[in-house]
């Protein structure tokens, strides 16, 4: 997606000349003659990804606008722009918050520095507010990623959860993003700050399970060499987050309606109840109704759990949050692999909007994780993810002329008997559903492609390939070649001909 930039300038001119050098880099351009056009564009939902702001503007000052964007709560980065404003003036503005300053009229150069400088300072800024976040406890639903209507009903359940302490089940597909929608439960509530602890309840071991959950007591068994907790004390006062519930084990449930019904619970050799105050938010990919039925889930503690049902969208059922995700995930791994990825160019995100991400949101970040790390470009492209468009990289074949080859093209005359060589040969791989296509295609496509560039000399295509003659003529009956050869061989004869009719 193209990084947008607000122009705020009272000089037509000046905006036509800097909207052409930003669109020739790739960005987006919106306009405000003034600075109260530009509180109204914020004001609307607007969001740009920088915005260059003249500080000398009849009307509202460039100054006074951008002490009003910061007391709106719009952090965007801000670069301030001045023609006659003294070294006191840039001084003030750095000073309510712009993050850089050039003078006009500036070179294109400067400008383009200044506004890639923004936006990474910005995305840096933004991860680590993300991660202060994360660690404290205080992710709210303003943080999640999408505006489609599923993710719209999410949050509007979850933020009315999140104000009492009733217990919530989350249920929906693998990597659609459970924990964080329970993590932004919990920093939504009067809890925020406090501990959330997750526990991956299939992760456990069967015989593990009480200890971890509810803790034990020095000696309480074979190997209790200290007192343990357990993760219910652990997460005293704030919020418990029970992943995967439908995998615990019946005789644990009991105690964990228990410990749901009492606020307290009974750790492992211990000879007395401690009360808990915790929140427990739950989750599962299973249909826990149908495992009431078969007897492998508790009914009455389905129903202790399943108080306030959350259902959360798989990644195909909300598509229209695939760029936003796709944006987000650029920013962050840029910053945690040093890479300078602008974004993705449109074709590459269609491509992936219409992919129906059968892992969902997990599956999509780790595809962005694997193009920002051997992109080259500064757009990703849809050959960047070959599991998903069945195109890989294109392949450099720089392999030069033969000289028995340059010896025919001089005897006919300067004219080469071989087509000209392409400087780059895309080579496919994988099939139209992304896996690897077997290696006798792959074979027969690289003979087929070197009988064609060397135009059937068979000396010089087994040369090439590195193998003997005989082994290339046994491979191309396999292959089923033959009408390959002839045809190349017969352009080559008829060439030969006509080259030694010249020399007669």
């Amino acid at each position: 997606m193209a990084k947008t930039v607000l122009v705020v300038d009272d000089d037509p001119t000046q905006r036509r000349l800097i909207q052409a050098v930003l669109e020739r880099e790739g960005f987006a351009v919106a306009h405000a003659e003034n600075g109260d056009q530009a509180i109204s564009h914020l004001a609307s939902g607007a969001t740009p990804d920088v915005i260059l702001l003249d500080l000398v503007m009849p009307g509202v000052s460039g100054q006074d606008t951008l002490v009003e964007m910061r007391a709106r709560g719009h952090r965007q980065p801000v670069i301030v722009v001045t023609a006659t404003g003294g070294i006191d003036t840039v001084v003030q503005a750095m000073q309510a918050g712009a993050v850089d300053f050039f003078v006009k009229p500036a070179a294109p150069e400067r400008i383009i520095v200044s506004i890639r400088n923004a936006l990474s300072m910005g995305a840096l800024k933004g991860e680590v507010d993300r991660l202060k976040k994360h660690q404290s406890g205080r992710t709210t639903f303003d943080d999640l990623i999408g505006a489609s209507p599923a993710m719209t009903l999410v949050k509007r359940l979850g933020e009315r959860a999140a104000r009492s302490s009733i217990p919530i089940l989350i249920s929906g597909e693998s990597g659609v993003g459970k924990e964080v929608i329970a993590r932004a439960v919990h920093g939504s509530s009067d809890r925020a700050g406090r501990p959330f602890v997750a526990v991956n309840c299939g992760a456990i071991p069967e015989n593990l399970v009480e200890s971890i959950l509810f803790g034990h007591e020095k000696g309480s068994f074979t190997g209790a060499t200290d007192k343990h907790l357990g993760k219910f004390q652990e997460a005293n006062g704030g919020t418990l987050f029970l992943d995967e519930v439908g995998e615990l084990p019946l005789d644990i449930q009991v105690k964990l309606l228990r410990a749901l019904q009492e606020s307290e619970i009974d750790p492992v050799g211990g000879k007395r109840s401690i009360k808990v105050d915790v929140r427990i938010v739950s989750a599962t990919n299973r249909d826990l109704t149908q495992a009431v039925k078969e007897g492998r889930f508790r009914e009455d503690l389905f129903y202790r759990l399943n108080v306030f049902p959350i259902e959360a969208p798989a990644l195909r059922e909300r598509k229209d949050d695939v760029p936003a995700l796709v944006d987000a995930f650029v920013k962050r791994f840029n910053i945690e692999e040093g890479k300078n990825v602008a974004g993705a160019t449109p074709e590459t995100v269609a491509l992936l909007s219409a992919f129906d991400w059968p892992g969902n949101v997990r599956q999509l970040e780790n595809a962005v994780y694997r193009a920002i790390v051997l992109a080259d470009a500064p757009y990703l492209q849809p050959h960047d993810f070959p599991a998903i468009s069945g195109v890989a990289p294109p392949i450099s074949l720089q392999t030069p002329l033969a000289s028995p080859a340059a010896l025919m093209a001089t005897l006919a005359g300067g004219q080469t008997l071989m087509p000209q060589m392409p400087q780059a040969v895309p080579v496919r791989i994988l099939d139209e559903r992304g896996h690897l296509r077997t290696l006798e295609e792959i074979e027969r496509d690289l003979i087929q492609l070197a009988i064609e560039i060397y135009a059937g000399h068979m000396s010089e295509v087994a040369r090439r390939l590195g193998i003997g003659r005989s082994t290339l003529y046994r491979k191309v009956r396999e292959q089923g070649l033959e009408d390959v050869i002839r045809g190349n061989c017969d352009e080559a004869v008829d060439d030969l001909e006509t080259a030694a009719a010249q020399v007669a």
